[in-house]
């Protein structure tokens, strides 16, 4: 519904056709909030439809190949939520559809549409903090997973849900691709489902190094429950970048029993309304203006290819080495 509302009436020279959701009443509520007509139950409905130009595509995971390949089949640009597919596979089937019917594809990493990471970004550029050494990424969800989450076999778990973000967003500063992949997971917030899903995690670290030597850690967590947490520093031979998102407004309370408090994000909602949008509106002009996505295929499908290596990192307890 964030990209939606923004679709509505805020991204120029685009417009809300219609919503599509498995559930009626889903579809139905949305369609009425958003205040347009037509609204389905099935993605297959708005193929053939001459006033659809292009989808967002939000489902689970799992079913991203098949939308993104009927969609581009169609001829229907897609802006594709992350993580871009489950495997490494899907997504080369992804790039594959939307390259053969000339459609174009964005993946939804909206964290580079972000005018703090941006200005990171420009910072690290300009040399100031010399070459860059490591970066450290990471995030923290508040929320409890959907149950559909705690099979890592439909959702590759929370290095895929919650921290595709921070694997682009190195991948992104270090301009280069990941080499070496290691990381240590557990279950600690979530045990009440460990026997039926022993493999399920919802704290993982992952290090390792770069082509070109630039060292990396990310720090995932979900159900954190404290807040929406996001870091980013990128340390260099002079000096340091740091984006730190942690504080839901500059206002600060000081008493003697409590010290310093101040209100903490609760959700990404808030944290990257600015950047969803700025991501809609680039979308948009990629289309009209016949310009390569930000975040192509290709970024989408790296991304996935360090999951999957984490998750195998985890399970083999060993590290991994990719080509």
């Amino acid at each position: 519904m964030i990209h939606a509302t923004n679709f509505m009436n805020r991204v120029p020279n685009a417009y809300m056709e219609s919503v599509v959701d498995v559930v009626p009443e889903t579809a139905r509520r949305a369609a009425e909030k958003l205040e347009i007509e037509r609204y389905f139950v099935d993605y297959r409905e708005i193929l053939d439809s001459a006033a659809v130009d292009a989808v967002v595509v939000v489902s689970p995971t799992h079913l991203h190949r098949e939308i993104v390949i009927a969609c581009a089949g169609a001829g229907k640009h897609i802006l594709c939520e992350k993580p871009m597919a489950l495997n490494v596979r899907e997504c080369e089937e992804m790039e594959n559809a939307v390259a053969l019917n000339n459609v174009k594809m964005q993946i939804g990493f909206m964290r580079r549409f972000d005018a703090d990471f941006i200005r990171a970004r420009e910072i690290v550029d300009s040399g100031v903090i010399g070459e860059v050494v490591l970066i450290r990424s990471c995030t923290r969800g508040p929320s409890k997973p959907h149950p559909w989450m705690y099979d890592i076999k439909r959702s590759n778990g929370v290095l895929a849900e919650v921290n595709s973000h921070d694997i682009d967003t190195i991948r992104w500063f270090a301009e280069c691709e990941v080499k070496t992949v290691f990381a240590v997971a557990g279950n600690y917030r979530n045990r009440e489902i460990a026997v039926e899903f022993p493999d399920y995690y919802d704290n993982i670290v992952v290090t390792g190094e770069f082509a070109n030597g630039i060292q990396y850690v990310i720090d995932g967590a979900a159900y954190v429950q404290y807040g929406y947490d996001v870091k980013l520093e990128i340390v260099g031979t002079y000096g340091t970048v740091r984006v730190s998102r942690e504080e839901a407004n500059r206002v600060q309370c000081v008493t003697p029993e409590n010290g310093i408090t101040a209100p903490f994000v609760k959700s990404w909602t808030d944290l990257f309304k600015d950047a969803y949008l700025e991501e809609d509106i680039q979308f948009v002009n990629c289309i009209l203006h016949d310009k390569k996505p930000r975040v192509t295929g290709h970024d989408g499908k790296m991304a996935v290819q360090i999951v999957e290596a984490g998750n195998r990192s985890v399970t083999e307890k060993r590290i991994i080495e990719l080509s």
